[in-house]
């Protein structure tokens, strides 16, 4: 890793971050009293409104008054110049908030556990510094490039960035940039993942159907609970061995639900899981597994099985050309030291990988681990907030390489790491 940033291009924006350092923490620490569930974002749609306008940057709120969007110029762009989005979550979890600190959440039962308070400061700190200094970024007459800053809501329940590519902001974009926090590593440091840096995700709904009887008289009935229990074990043992197993694929059951007493077998169970694969085509082989499964365990018990695949998320799959731009931002930045290539992808979801069905695009890894214990989506998750501009330095940097470097640009397009590839 090498990086040739131009220091000039990006000098006022690192002093204005730097010397309002305490701003950005403060923001974060009034996201973070003042979190809001999925699908409920209002007020801090209304805080992020009101902080753009302070600095003049007129924001555009969203339907419902959920999320909202606003954008920059740096320089004097060509009528052809290439628009960069910055995409920053906003929702909370439903988790009690078990710190004691004085910036503790002060809404009963939701918490940022997840660190969108953090994403959401430096997407807004960025915003700001770029309001009040992008006269003084240096770049020669005629060249310049636009943002776009997006504040997503709905994040935790995959529907937000649907409801923002449905209204429009995507139009005119070129790229777009976003990053999630990381307490497994301190701040200052950040990892970067050429291709797919997340798992392809589908809820899994089942439904047994049988017919109820007498706990002492099974013969009597069809019993679904045993026919689910059947089906579980099944699925367990045989998922894995139904793609490579080099590749890594995870299928759980989260939930069982069936029958109210313990003498009665019940007539229905409903069963609650989730599919995640990484590379390309290995959800759909498994889907189809899924389903003979469940049709060979609704033969051999005598019922019903009913599978329904819903709320499916596709993987993030970082764009090289994209990612190469953040690479260099964080090597600029940090060292290359402090920068590390991520060797395997997460198998959570992100719903970023909605945008990336769009534009190309990447996510990052902020380093933000404070004490031991303190990991997403606990009751205990906190952040060294030190992350704050070393994040928005690196992602402000990112959105400038990409749009302005002509070397990068020659990357564009491509969608993979060469070196590699995109099954992890």
């Amino acid at each position: 890793m090498t990086s040739s940033f131009p220091d000039p291009w990006s000098e006022p924006i690192d002093a204005w971050l730097a010397a309002h350092r305490q701003e950005l923490v403060d923001i974060r620490r009034h996201l973070h009293m003042h979190p809001e569930p999925s699908g409920r974002e209002r007020e801090t749609t209304s805080y992020l409104a009101q902080r753009l306008d302070e600095v003049g940057v007129t924001a555009t709120v969203l339907r419902d008054g959920l999320g909202l969007v606003a954008d920059a110029v740096i320089g004097d762009p060509a009528s052809d110049a290439p628009r960069v989005a910055l995409r920053a979550d906003i929702d909370a979890l439903k988790i009690q908030d078990a710190k004691s600190v004085e910036y503790r959440s002060r809404c009963d039962g939701v918490m940022h556990a997840c660190g969108h308070d953090v994403h959401s400061s430096i997407v807004l700190g960025i915003a700001r510094a770029v309001a009040s200094q992008a006269d003084d970024v240096q770049l020669e007459p005629g060249r310049g490039m636009h943002l776009r800053y997006l504040f997503q809501p709905a994040e935790e329940i995959c529907q937000g960035a649907h409801w923002l590519v449905e209204q429009g902001v995507l139009e005119g974009v070129d790229a777009i940039l976003g990053l999630h926090v990381d307490p497994e590593n301190p701040a200052g440091q950040f990892g970067v993942r050429y291709g797919p840096l997340t798992a392809v995700c589908h809820e899994v709904a089942i439904s047994v159907r049988g017919q109820g009887g007498h706990a002492a008289r099974p013969h009597q009935s069809r019993d679904p609970l045993a026919a689910a229990i059947s089906l579980a074990s099944t699925l367990y043992s045989q998922l894995p061995r139904g793609v490579d197993s080099r590749q890594p694929t995870v299928f759980s059951i989260g939930r069982i639900n069936g029958g109210t007493l313990p003498n009665v077998i019940p007539d229905e169970v409903e069963m609650l899981g989730s599919l995640r694969t990484v590379e390309l085509g290995d959800d759909t082989v498994l889907k189809e597994k899924i389903q003979r499964i469940a049709a060979g365990v609704a033969s051999s018990t005598e019922t019903e099985i009913e599978v329904v695949f819903r709320t499916s998320l596709e993987a993030v799959r970082n764009d090289y050309g994209v990612t190469s731009a953040i690479e260099a931002a964080a090597v600029s930045v940090a060292g290359e030291a402090a920068v590390r290539r991520i060797e395997q992808p997460s198998m959570g979801g992100e719903d970023f990988s909605v945008y990336q069905q769009h534009v190309p695009g990447s996510m990052f890894r902020l380093g933000s681990g404070t004490q031991p214990g303190r990991l997403l989506h606990t009751p205990g998750f906190d952040i060294d907030e030190d992350c704050l501009v070393a994040g928005a330095r690196v992602m402000f940097r990112a959105a400038l390489l990409w749009g302005l470097s002509g070397e990068l640009s020659e990357t564009r397009g491509f969608t993979d790491d060469p070196g590699t590839g995109a099954g992890g």
